[in-house]
């Protein structure tokens, strides 16, 4: 964690509106232990602050978020050459974090990239400098990626492995020979010959990234390949070197070393292959972007690049292709194939003014779709970084990991030194015990330790994204698989969210009066209930006043003044604060309540308070919502539905999907203080929402779902996202995460009990070096291997039935 390593510092902070917005940054920013002194500037949206050097900035960053803001930061991706092992990336990672204004530093060993947020100041040269003085190669991703192809990296790995093993084989055939009773002798200078190269030009690599590390004072696998090698080669040569008595001659290792960097460079190549195939997802993301669009310009249409194209630019698209951006239709109909970034399998209906989305597959009709999004603000785009963010970022369970890999190549070295002094005391043969401190050496693998937790949270977040699950962190990751309680919010999220108006009983005049003056305090309001209402009121071509002085009560309903009148719409619990009686209405509104209905009530206040009538609104059941509370009670899971809805359509809902708890007429500021309460009965909660007011409770929630068909504000505030507006999804998610934590799991335990055993057994003299070699380059390759498995996930297949 880095910390600000000076006296005063401007920092642009967004959000702010006003001045008490202005005034709530400075209070946060004072009460901070470090801070002397902090003025916040409403007009240039900055902060001036003089601050100890022992003040953290994430500190700082978190002082502002709790008060409501957020600090601007940029997020730099890098990628590193050099890495090898878990001790790489700490040390990679310590470096970065020592750079003035560095917030976050999230190395990743299995992408070999490197995610840094910091101050807008920091530049990017100072970080790639940072990378550069602990022994490492950097370079921001768009330069790597143009400067050196994925191919020709893989091509070089494939022919060191190669060559190594050619250059080998002569040196182990002797080994196997005498296996079958033969004799075989290879000449000193042969196998000095054979070996040298082996050594040095195609494990050069070791040195040099072993040199780097010992420079920085540190150490990691290449240094323990090169010590490991180094000292079984070294003395093979002087042994050869020397002359010996009579005429047996002295047995030579330079097998073990050629053969241990063989088989390590085998490894490596074995795991860079694997690991380019865990993050497939991301690739086969990107490939969905197209670089040309079709552009109508006049009569014509031109293909131009797609950076050309802007926000309004019609784009024509033919049946076959894939859509170039977010859009909406102007012209045509058609289907269009989702399944890779929604994860939906089936064509959907695509008609005249609807939505379509970037990388999309047009399907029969050629359509003209006017452009509202392009490049990194298309969803395809968002989708992209949501993921990389996710695989970037570090799951809580890596900090064991970090802490052991920063002691582990010291602790490997101590070992073989002792393993050498030991066996040199017992037996005084002092090739035997170089032999048994090599065998020690080689078999220590930190590699495995570094890539145990990246290769299963890229595999996971990769196959989930593909089916329409976008899981935002790590963290949200692991979480998830210890959750035993789901909240649901009701609407929209376990109906469709288009209420219909059922009824409406005016408790005086006609229903036509009643419904123009319903209609005219909702006219402009966004909320589904309002729909509901001018639907209805155009149907029956009702002529609707005009309202004004229109204000909306958060979680009761709106007031407006309506020809000369004062009037409010709302739910019973506005009536109530009016002090409105409901009369004979009363029972009426409890029947349809108990046959599912939403009841809103008009109401005159002034000097003639009155009631003037119910409507009564009925939301559909969504096909999936039956299945989705089943799936999620069939892996013990609780759940639970929070709304701000009626109690007796609330218990409709959950009677007939078999909800276990039940929280109605809950207003949205109290629905994140319900959630607290279900967490101190020591659950861990997940809140699934779709919309503004759900925001707070799913931020509250252990883990927040979100609807992609809802409000982007729950989107943004969740940890995980669901592509459909389908809640069977939230049964997939945890079941992901419980997979993907568990491959976290295997893979760390045999990443650590290849070296709780291994490194015993070298030191007691039951490995040697060949040995030792291979189990060391199979426990990475095992490790990436087993989080592979993940992309085998499918989510359940369940037969979703309306319950209705």
């Amino acid at each position: 964690m880095t910390t600000l390593n000076f006296s005063s510092q401007d920092i642009a902070i967004q959000g702010m509106t006003c001045a008490s917005c202005a005034g709530r940054v400075e209070k946060a920013l004072k009460k901070l232990p470090g801070i002397q002194a902090a003025t916040v500037n409403l007009a240039t949206e900055k902060a001036h602050i003089q601050a100890d050097a022992t003040l953290a900035m994430a500190e700082v960053k978190k002082a502002i978020e709790d008060a409501g803001y957020a600090l601007a930061t940029q997020t730099t991706t890098l990628t590193i050459e050099g890495m090898t092992c878990a001790s790489c990336v700490g040390r990679v990672e310590k470096a970065l974090l020592r750079v003035p204004g560095v917030l976050t530093a999230s190395v990743n060993l299995a992408t070999e990239t490197a995610r840094v947020e910091a101050l807008p100041t920091v530049d990017n040269k100072a970080l790639i400098t940072a990378v550069s003085v602990a022994g490492y190669e950097a370079v921001l991703s768009s330069a790597a990626v143009a400067s050196v192809p994925a191919s020709s990296i893989r091509i070089t790995d494939d022919y060191a492995w190669k060559i190594a093993a050619l250059l080998s084989l002569p040196l182990i055939i002797p080994m196997l020979a005498s296996l079958i009773g033969v004799q075989v002798n290879l000449p000193g200078w042969v196998q000095w010959a054979l070996a040298t190269p082996v050594q040095f030009w195609l494990g050069a690599r070791f040195y040099k990234a072993g040199w780097k590390a010992l420079k920085a004072g540190t150490g990691n696998m290449d240094l323990l390949v090169a010590l490991g090698t180094s000292a079984g080669y070294g003395l093979s040569v002087f042994q050869l070197a020397s002359p010996h008595a009579g005429h047996v001659a002295p047995h030579y290792y330079f097998e073990a070393s050629a053969v241990v960097i063989t088989l390590v460079l085998l490894g490596k190549w074995l795991e860079s292959r694997a690991k380019q195939q865990t993050a497939s997802a991301i690739k086969a993301l990107q490939a969905l972007q197209p670089v040309v669009a079709r552009v109508k310009q006049g009569d014509l249409d031109v293909e131009v690049p797609i950076a050309s194209v802007k926000p309004g630019d019609v784009v024509v698209v033919k049946p076959g292709e894939r859509v170039p951006v977010d859009g909406i239709i102007l012209e045509g109909q058609t289907h269009m194939d989702e399944s890779m970034i929604t994860g939906e399998s089936l064509p959907v209906s695509k008609n005249l003014h609807e939505n379509v989305t970037g990388g999309a597959i047009n399907g029969e009709g050629l359509i003209l779709v006017e452009t509202r999004a392009v490049g990194t603000e298309t969803t395809l785009a968002r989708i992209i970084r949501l993921v990389e963010n996710a695989q970037a970022a570090k799951a809580p369970i890596q900090r064991l990991v970090d802490k052991v890999s920063a002691v582990f190549v010291p602790v490997v070295i101590a070992l073989a030194l002792a393993t050498f002094l030991g066996w040199w005391w017992y037996n005084g043969d002092i090739q035997h015990a170089i032999i048994n401190a090599v065998a020690v050496l080689v078999i220590a693998c930190p590699c495995a330790l570094g890539l145990a937790t990246p290769t299963a949270i890229i595999a996971g977040t990769g196959v989930a994204a593909q089916h329409g699950i976008l899981i935002k962190d790590a963290e949200a990751l692991e979480i998830a698989h210890r959750i035993n309680t789901v909240v649901f919010d009701k609407t929209g999220t376990l109906t469709l969210g288009k209420p219909v108006l059922t009824a409406q009983v005016p408790a005086q005049g006609n229903e036509e009066d009643f419904l123009s003056l319903s209609a005219a305090i909702q006219r402009g309001s966004e909320h589904p209930l309002a729909k509901a209402v001018m639907d209805a009121a155009h149907q029956r071509q009702l002529h609707i006043p005009t309202a004004s002085s229109i204000k909306a009560l958060p979680g009761r309903g709106l007031a407006a003044s309506v020809n000369g009148r004062s009037l409010q719409l709302g739910n019973t619990r506005l009536m109530q604060e009016l002090n409105v009686a409901l009369g004979s209405l009363a029972a009426e509104a409890d029947a349809l309540e108990s046959q599912g209905n939403t009841i809103s009530w008009l109401a005159e206040s002034g000097e003639k308070k009155q009631l003037l009538g119910l409507l009564a609104f009925g939301d559909e059941i969504k096909l999936e919502a039956l299945s989705a509370v089943s799936g999620l009670h069939s892996q013990g899971i609780n759940t639970v539905m929070i709304t701000g809805d009626n109690a007796g359509s609330a218990h409709r809902v959950a009677g007939q999907l078999g909800i276990q708890q039940v929280f109605a007429n809950v207003l949205p500021g109290d629905k994140a203080a319900a959630v607290e309460r279900l967490k101190d009965d020591h659950r861990t909660v997940a809140m699934v929402g779709d919309g503004i007011n759900d925001a707070p409770a799913l931020a509250a929630a252990d883990v927040g779902i979100a609807m992609a068909t809802g409000s982007d504000v729950a989107m943004h505030t969740a940890g995980i996202t669901l592509m459909r507006g389908n809640p069977a999804l939230v049964a997939d998610a945890i079941d992901i995460s419980r997979r993907t934590y568990a491959k976290i799991q295997q893979n760390l335990f045999w990443a650590f009990i290849y070296n709780l055993v291994g490194i015993p057994l070298a030191a007691f003299g039951f490995l040697n070096p060949m040995l030792a070699g291979a189990a060391m380059a199979f426990s990475s390759v095992s490790v990436v291997s087993n989080a592979l498995l993940l992309k085998r996930w499918k989510p359940a297949q369940r037969n979703d039935v309306c319950p209705l």
